[in-house]
């Protein structure tokens, strides 16, 4: 009877969730709640919900300052050198253009909101596409599976959940899957390396004044970026995520190269700028990652610490630092409330024994030779199941059942975990993912087209993750 009413409460959260009949957060909540009272222990629910919580807390905390701090470099302009620098060496070689589209998304999508990422992505690059007459499906599939790729950051989402999910640190889970992941970023360079020398032989290599379209920056055509969404072209949520973060004072206007072109990018003048603070910003950056890459203290301790130094060096006034505060609490909640609202999901899972018994039916139905193999199997689910459900689904219904048989195998919940983030480039240009709407409608490009020209891309990059972690025992 718990093996049905585990898998009945599974089933009933994806549809509901697929089906977007209610949010991720109420559905963490009021299923598992629900289905605690059919198995007849509901007046047990608080305690296993103060459980969850306890243990979510360290990765609730490092979320919420996580975001806090990288929106805050966003909007200080950490990233707006890079994003120009990334225009010079573009120039007007489609080759080039599609490298740098690549390396910029992934530079960008250090701060975990896909939103975001794709924001500043096409704002710096659509011009360029649009006029050289590149194919625009060019630049959204390269940067969702860029993004895909980074999504695997602990705060960046994915992570965080599998952490959440199987109560172990989500440093141990990223670290060790560095030089797999950094693979398959390789392997996005590479993709787009070949898919830029096929423009450049389908349209040449010309010098933008031989280019002979001018791009009208109408009032529907225009791109904003900056710190946040601004006013009008707007993109809400994420996987998991929330939406692109910030203030939106300012749209993005046009600015000269050093030949005299005009490009649209950041906004040079937008009020939360702090040039004279660069380098501070930078070298704050670089210790905060270094520092969590070398486990000198806890990752939520170090984002703690972090957003606090970014916002008062930063934003030294008091009504400064509750606007830059204001303009990502958003995100904060969105990503916080999911943690916390998984505390409940996760709780019922396994306070009733649900996890248990699905898991001892899954071990019965898996031949004894592949038991062995579950993080090649785990790997393998996770392609389809985080495209065709959401991440909340995957990483809180599906990937503790996963854990529960591997473990019967003797194999460690965290490799199962790191195995699961595998597919999250094929999970960035999933319908059920916000962002990639956000993408798609500032590049106008059709849904359909985008998908087409991806997913084969997007699932060979996570299949090259997967087959590194194996080849490097990493799972």
């Amino acid at each position: 009877m718990l093996t049905i009413l585990g898998f009945a409460m599974i089933a009933t959260f994806l549809v509901l969730i697929m089906m977007k009949k209610m949010s991720p957060i109420a559905a963490l909540v009021l299923i598992p709640a629900l289905f605690c009272v059919f198995v007849g222990q509901g007046a047990k629910l608080g305690d296993y919900v103060l459980d969850g919580v306890t243990d979510l807390a360290p990765t609730a905390a490092m979320l919420m300052f996580a975001i806090v701090y990288f929106g805050v470099m966003i909007d200080v302009g950490l990233f707006d050198p890079i994003v120009r620098a990334i225009l010079r060496f573009c120039k007007a070689d489609p080759m080039r253009i599609v490298v740098g589209t690549a390396i910029l998304a992934a530079i960008v999508s250090l701060d975990g909101d896909g939103s975001t990422t794709f924001m500043i992505t096409v704002s710096a690059m659509y011009p360029l596409y649009k006029r050289l007459k590149m194919s625009l499906v060019v630049l959204t599939g390269v940067a969702a599976t860029a993004n895909g790729v980074m999504n695997t950051l602990p705060w960046g989402g994915p992570t965080a959940r599998a952490a959440t999910a199987l109560k172990v640190d989500a440093t141990d889970i990223f670290v060790p899957m560095i030089p797999a992941l950094a693979v398959g970023l390789l392997a996005v360079f590479a993709l787009s390396y070949v898919l830029g020398r096929r423009e450049r032989k389908r349209l040449g290599h010309l010098s933008l004044g031989e280019v002979t379209e001018t791009v009208t920056e109408t009032a529907d055509e225009k791109v904003l970026v900056g710190a946040g969404v601004g006013n009008g072209t707007s993109g809400k949520g994420t996987s998991g995520k929330g939406s692109g973060s910030g203030s939106g004072d300012h749209s993005a206007p046009s600015y000269e190269n050093e030949d005299g072109e005009v490009f649209s990018g950041l906004d040079p003048n937008r009020a939360t700028l702090r040039p004279k603070l660069y380098w501070f910003n930078a070298l704050l950056t670089v210790v905060l990652l270094t520092a969590m890459i070398m486990e000198w203290l806890p990752i939520p301790v170090l984002f703690l610490l972090g957003a606090a130094l970014a916002l008062t060096v930063n934003f030294p006034n008091m009504t400064d630092q509750k606007a830059r505060i204001g303009a990502h609490a958003e995100n904060v909640l969105n990503v916080a409330g999911m943690v916390f609202a998984a505390a409940v999901f996760t709780g019922v899972l396994q306070g009733t024994g649900m996890v248990e018994s699905m898991a001892k039916w899954m071990v019965s139905s898996i031949p004894d030779a592949m038991g062995s193999q579950m993080g090649l199997v785990t790997g393998l689910l996770s392609l389809p199941l985080t495209y065709f459900m959401s991440n909340d689904g995957f990483y809180f219904g599906v990937l503790p059942v996963l854990a529960e048989a591997g473990a019967a195998h003797g194999i460690a919940p965290v490799e199962i975990a790191r195995a699961s983030i595998a597919g999250q480039p094929l999970h960035m240009s999933s319908p059920l993912v916000p962002a990639v709407f956000v993408l798609v409608g500032m590049a106008k490009v059709e849904f359909g087209d985008h998908t087409r020209f991806t997913v084969k891309w997007a699932a060979l990059t996570s299949l090259v993750v997967l087959a590194s972690a194996i080849l490097f025992g990493i799972v």
